[in-house]
């Protein structure tokens, strides 16, 4: 059989694939921001957030484009076709030439994770009543890899996605049995005109099956149906280039889902596994699968798809060795006569150390997940604490919650082999609902180290260092949280209070002045910044801040206030009270600032009547009856007759 000339062009084309790949990484190195990832996963925005972007598009027109012309993106454009094929090649230069597995039910698992990656997001958003965000576009980004693993992740993905499954699974195995875009463009696949076709040349040879690195069964289908039906065909052409009689060609007729069989009885596709094999391995993939989907926080779901394929073939063998006397695999023999082979040894020794680690994973991941559901339940009391609003009250049910996000986060910290991304974070928060004398410092410090969101992480060592009187701590993680969030005020403000409580009022007016510039559109620091200008005395200032406190938030009560405060320190006694009109629902003390201004004004019958409305609300409140007495004494000066 002769070797196939088109593969030497699809490997040139995947070559071009890669060096356009790599001049878009390296234009976003150089100008820090790019057109974001030209990549199908990239399309999961959509159904999640209502963002359009290049991956959205891209994925699209691919799909389209497949439903006219096939899977030509899949054979000739795909980095992950790329690397299996790769991978098989060399293979093959070892003398390996793995086979492909035809399992019934693992078919599935690719429109399973299609469904998980881009139509789940929507529905799970319907089921809980979420508003629908609106489409909105994004074209650029400045975080080109937010989205994509690390370096030791990616190499662990060649190893797994391409090594490992193409020896397990078969050429392309990643493909037939993981990718979830192949999902969506083998459908699409079924409605394209142009497919691999015959003429009566064929001669039945099989050379474009034995060529074929699709899996395909080219010379039955082409036999049966006159064309190649199977969705699995990436219109790699190697087949066409091999034919010896020039029988196959590239063209346009029937739909496979519209095409009748040009035999009475076509032939099915074969599954040789027996019901049991097919569920041992569906159950060894589930049980993989969840057992290291984003084990670490580093695990992405595509490296989980394919190590689960690898673990279920695994397990399979395992199985085999197990009940049948003669198990031989990629040419191996591993038992014979009912004896372990040294091959058959090794397998043993590599497959045990392996259920050890996927028991250690699955244990690990047990208590991640019900770690991290039972710190999602806390969410709204994490919101109360970044913001400082009011007391923090924990229920019955919040303090379960966490105690057990705290003992299961506990458990993954100290049972993993490496340390899990954003635990420490969490271990933080849940130690800052429920204190526990020195663990929120040691898991914020840690957290801090592995560079889990800075911002948090110094909001909650400010405040823990502010409230046991650490001041020079808690200064230092102010500023800190300033560096980390350089935009968000309520640093500023909490480390201006921290310095004016502690008497350095100038270097507090510093931290405010520099707000202004962050923030300026924040009320809350032209406020703060306002009655530090009142306690300075520089009450012209004071009163232009909290002018402009009120022109950005015209409901800031505390600034109402105190505008009228100052206005009345000064003299102007009816601007003072044009800020405080009488309004249903007024307090004891709005009625006694009232009173206080009127009785300044010399206005002392007005004064009286606001100070009797105040006892009224407040009865035998100090104050305001110590200002009855004051008002009492000044009308009945007035009323006595001089001299």
């Amino acid at each position: 059989m002769r070797s196939s000339r088109r593969s030497r062009w699809r490997a040139g084309v995947l070559l071009a694939v890669h060096v356009i790949i790599a001049l878009h990484i390296t234009h976003w190195l150089i100008a820090g921001r790019t057109v974001t990832p030209v990549e199908p996963s990239e399309a999961m925005a959509l159904g999640r957030d209502g963002v359009v972007n290049a991956g959205v598009i891209f994925f699209a027109a691919a799909i389209l484009l497949t439903a006219v012309f096939g899977r030509f993106f899949c054979g000739w454009a795909c980095h992950l076709v790329a690397l299996q094929d790769g991978c098989l090649w060399l293979l093959r230069r070892l003398g390996i030439r793995p086979v492909p597995l035809r399992s019934r039910l693992l078919r599935w698992v690719p429109v399973l994770a299609f469904v998980y990656m881009f139509l789940w997001p929507a529905i799970y958003r319907w089921l809980a009543r979420e508003p629908w965000p609106g489409l909105r576009t994004e074209w650029t980004t400045s975080d080109f890899w937010a989205t994509f693993p690390g370096w030791l992740v990616a190499l662990v993905t060649f190893l797994v996605c391409g090594f490992a499954c193409v020896y397990f699974l078969g050429a392309k195995g990643f493909c037939t049995y993981a990718c979830p875009y192949g999902a969506a463009f083998a459908a699409a696949d079924r409605l394209a005109p142009l497919r691999i076709r015959v003429t009566d040349a064929c001669s039945g040879c099989g050379h474009c099956t034995a060529t074929c690195t699709s899996n395909v069964r080219v010379h039955q289908e082409v036999r049966d149906w006159g064309m190649v039906v199977d969705s699995g065909c990436m219109r790699c052409q190697d087949c066409i280039s091999v034919c010896p009689n020039q029988a196959l060609y590239y063209g346009s007729g029937p739909i496979p889902l519209l095409a009748t069989p040009r035999v009475p009885n076509p032939e099915p596709r074969r599954y040789p596994l027996a019901a049991w094999e097919e569920a041992l391995l569906a159950i060894a993939f589930a049980l993989a699968f969840f057992s290291f989907r984003g084990l670490y926080g580093e695990v992405p779901f595509l490296l989980s798809l394919g190590w689960a394929g690898v673990l279920a073939v695994s397990s399979w063998l395992a199985v085999r060795l197990w009940v049948q006397p003669t198990v031989t695999f990629r040419r191996l023999a591993l038992r014979r006569g009912g004896r372990l082979r040294p091959a058959g040894w090794s397998f043993v020794v590599v497959f045990g150390a392996l259920l050890g680690l996927w028991f250690h994973s699955a244990v690990h991941r047990y208590h991640d997940v019900l770690g991290q559901r039972a710190y999602r339940a806390t969410a709204e009391l994490r919101r109360q604490v970044a913001i400082g609003e009011g007391e923090l009250v924990l229920t019955a049910a919040d303090r379960r919650d966490v105690a057990v996000g705290r003992f299961h986060l506990g458990r993954v910290r100290d049972w993993g082999l490496v340390p899990t991304r954003g635990n420490a974070r969490r271990l933080a928060w849940l130690h800052r609902l429920a204190p526990a004398d020195g663990a929120l410092r040691r898991a914020a410090t840690t957290a801090l180290e592995r560079g889990e969101r800075p911002e948090e992480m110094h909001l909650l060592l400010a405040r823990e260092a502010r409230d046991r009187g650490a001041l020079e701590a808690a200064r230092r993680h102010y500023r800190g949280w300033i560096e980390a969030a350089p935009g968000r005020p309520t640093a500023y403000v909490e480390l201006a209070r921290l310095l004016a409580e502690a008497g350095d009022l100038a270097a507090a007016g510093e931290v405010l002045e520099a707000a202004l510039g962050a923030a300026p559109g924040a009320a809350a620091v032209r406020y703060n910044l306002a009655v530090l200008r009142v306690m300075e005395g520089h009450l012209g200032e004071a009163i232009a801040r909290f002018e402009e406190t009120l022109e950005l938030a015209p409901d800031h009560r505390a600034a109402r206030e105190n505008l009228a405060a100052a206005l009345a320190r000064v003299g102007r006694f009816d601007d003072s009270l044009g800020w405080l009109p009488e309004e249903p629902g007024d307090t004891a003390e709005r009625w006694l600032q009232r009173a206080e201004i009127l009785a300044a004004a010399g206005r002392w019958e007005e004064a009286r009547r606001q100070a009797r409305r105040a006892l009224e609300l407040a009865p035998g409140w100090s104050p305001a009856v110590g200002l009855m007495e004051q008002l009492d004494r000044r009308l009945d000066d007035t009323k006595a007759p001089s001299g």
